[in-house]
């Protein structure tokens, strides 16, 4: 996925002073040997091509304005601009550029102009270049302002002129004069040109002018301009589904009128936002970021949130109220998806401080079903936030509980447990279990590593609770449940040991032979469910993939070809899935040439397998164990002489 924060669009300044978008693309600083320095390059996102490469000159003045551009001049009359999507990118390139230059990136501009006609052309860009006026806020002028706000949208410094002058003139609330005169007089064409001019307003991004627009004394007029859709034959009636259809629950009493009146705002914000605006084309996608941040912010109470969490944890709490507060809190991580990445990480980061993985702790645990799916959901969206913050949690839990109430614990139990005939839970748990022992997400620190630290845990404290009903359904060398159910979750279980086969080495390694755990999963061979005698092939064939001679003096010591070649032999001429699976294991092996495994499949089992003609994989293993036992003895015969 592409980095948002570098996503940038690239504009020149024409002849008459207006600025061309030359493209959309992603900006990086590095070296150019042609150019012998650090330059600025821009790709576009569409095909990868260059839109921009420039040099980082120690003497050309770089200006940053309004916290996403950053604008300067390569020569007498090429200026440039790069529109940034974040600010955090924006931010980034300019410590570049004044590292290159060795200036202090706190300052908005890199060098003091060379002369009077260069500051002039700073001036000029920002101040007078694209002044933009207002029209008079007039019946008779709305087409007039309407277009206005529409050519202004794709001009960054014009967009920021038009919003200075919609605050400074108290334009918004003449605006909105003008739509209740046009409602009463039931004047259409006004209504429509109203609907664009609030909707342009909407997508230039202003937190200043939202908080006019969104006040109490404003926000249902939006919504009534924004009702009044040219392209529909009737206007939609959201007003009326505002004040009359919408419902408001409480999932806890607030006392807090301020904290009320927000939560109505932000509610009939989102409603803006999802439901009337129809969906951003390419050119507006961006534009509704702060939007999002303006509910997002309104949305946040510390006090409230702790209010929500003690009453979910807390056993007097009735059922359906605890159902009502685990939805809200997996609703708000659900909208929180919608944030800039920097709102969503401080998000995340205050539920994390305000306690909620102790709280999904105790939830998950619980027996309503509802409210365990909504707790796993909402355990989903904390292990894709930051798996690390997850594994920091469980850590430091052996100190405080037993293992039975591990979260790590707990989960898997969840998993097991699964009443669900096609175990949807299950599955999902699955994949955040292996989310979280994936050493690829996991942090190396200086002195130790995250992988060794949560490995280690993880082999110690939760492994036996994971392959607990594995070992249990194969005691005594026979598959004791082998209904659908069973079966299905045994190939999860199984799927999820084979991902540890191939990422973690030493720990599952010294795991599987403490506990024979191949001989185990071996007998799952006899399964008359096809999909799990090849889950547990597919495990004995990634350990065979490795190459390890620990493994393989381990699998020929326990004889564990036996029940591998037993099942070949069973399905008979019959071919199938399992047929060419087994037949590819011993493929492997030979043209592998893994000579330990070799010797012992011909000293073994070549009587029962010779008669096999279909593929010539067992005589070429015939062949490879002829051929060193001939290279032995001319070693032999060597040293003899």
């Amino acid at each position: 996925m592409s980095d948002t924060r570098r996503r940038v669009k690239v504009y020149t300044l024409n002849e008459d002073r207006q600025w061309d978008d030359r493209g959309t693309g992603h900006v990086s600083s590095t070296f150019v040997e042609r150019l012998k320095g650090i330059s600025l390059l821009v790709r576009a996102e569409s095909d990868g091509s260059l839109l921009l490469e420039s040099k980082i000159s120690p003497n050309t003045a770089y200006q940053k304005q309004q916290d996403t551009l950053i604008v300067w001049s390569e020569a007498d009359n090429y200026d440039l601009a790069l529109s940034f999507q974040e600010k955090a990118g924006c931010d980034e390139i300019w410590e570049k550029i004044c590292q290159v230059q060795g200036k202090d990136p706190a300052l908005d501009i890199t060098q003091d102009p060379i002369d009077e006609s260069e500051e002039e052309r700073f001036e000029e860009i920002p101040e007078t270049s694209h002044l933009v006026e207002l029209p008079p806020c007039e019946l008779s002028r709305l087409e007039e302002i309407a277009d206005l706000v529409t050519s202004v949208l794709s001009s960054p410094i014009r967009r920021e002129k038009l919003a200075l002058a919609l605050m400074s003139e108290g334009y918004i609330k003449k605006l909105l004069g003008l739509f209740r005169v046009c409602e009463d007089l039931d004047n259409r064409e006004g209504l429509h040109h109203l609907y664009e001019i609030v909707r342009g307003v909407l997508f230039l991004n202003k937190a200043a002018l939202f908080e006019v627009m969104f006040s109490d004394d404003c926000i249902m007029d939006v919504v009534g301009c924004l009702e009044y859709d040219p392209a529909l034959v009737q206007p939609k009636r959201h007003r009326e589904f505002l004040t009359k259809t919408a419902k408001f629950k409480e999932v806890i009493p607030i006392t807090d009128s301020e904290l009320r009146q927000k939560i109505h705002q932000t509610y009939r914000v989102q409603y803006i936002q999802d439901i009337i605006l129809p969906t951003p084309s390419v050119f507006e996608e961006n534009f509704l970021s702060t939007l999002t941040s303006f509910i997002f912010f309104n949305k946040e109470d510390e006090k409230f949130l702790t209010e929500v969490f003690a009453q979910l944890t807390d056993e007097a709490t009735e059922d359906s109220k605890r159902r009502e507060l685990v939805n809200f809190v997996k609703e708000f991580c659900a909208f929180s998806q919608t944030l800039q990445p920097q709102n969503r990480d401080a998000f995340f980061k205050t539920l994390a401080n305000l306690g909620i993985l102790p709280a999904l702790e105790i939830v998950m645990g619980m027996d309503d079903l509802q409210v365990r799916a909504a707790a796993t959901d909402i355990f989903s969206y904390l292990v894709e936030f930051s798996p690390s913050m997850v594994r920091e949690f469980v850590m430091q839990e052996p100190q405080q509980t037993d293992d039975d109430v591990l979260l790590i614990n707990v989960v898997i139990k969840q998993m097991i447990c699964d009443s669900d005939p096609e175990l949807g839970g299950a599955v999902q748990l699955m994949g955040l279990l292996r989310t979280l022992i994936d050493p690829e997400n996991m942090l190396a620190s200086t002195n130790k590593t995250e992988k060794t630290e949560f490995l280690g845990f993880f082999y110690k404290y939760c492994m036996h609770v994971l392959t607990a009903p594995l070992l249990a359904n194969t005691a005594h060398d026979k598959n004791s449940k082998d209904n659908f159910q069973t079966a299905q979750l045994l190939a999860l279980i199984l799927e999820l040991l084979t991902f540890c086969v191939e990422h973690h080495t030493y720990h599952i390694k010294t795991y599987i032979m403490n506990k024979d755990l191949l001989r185990r999963v071996l007998v799952l061979m006899n399964s008359k469910h096809t999909f799990l005698a090849l889950c547990a092939l597919r495990f004995m064939r990634r350990i065979i993939g490795l190459k390890d001679e620990y493994y393989n003096r381990y699998i020929i010591k326990g004889n564990l070809f036996e029940p591998v070649i037993n099942a070949l032999l069973d399905n008979g001429t019959r071919y199938n899935l399992l047929n060419s699976a087994i037949i590819e294991l011993f493929e492997f092996i030979k043209v592998e040439d893994i000579k330990s495994l070799i010797a012992h499949i011909v000293d073994n089992f070549y009587k029962a397998l010779e008669s096999i003609e279909y593929v010539q994989t067992f005589k070429g293993l015939k062949g490879r164990y002829e051929q060193e036992k001939d290279r032995q003895s001319q070693r032999l015969n060597r040293s003899v002489h």
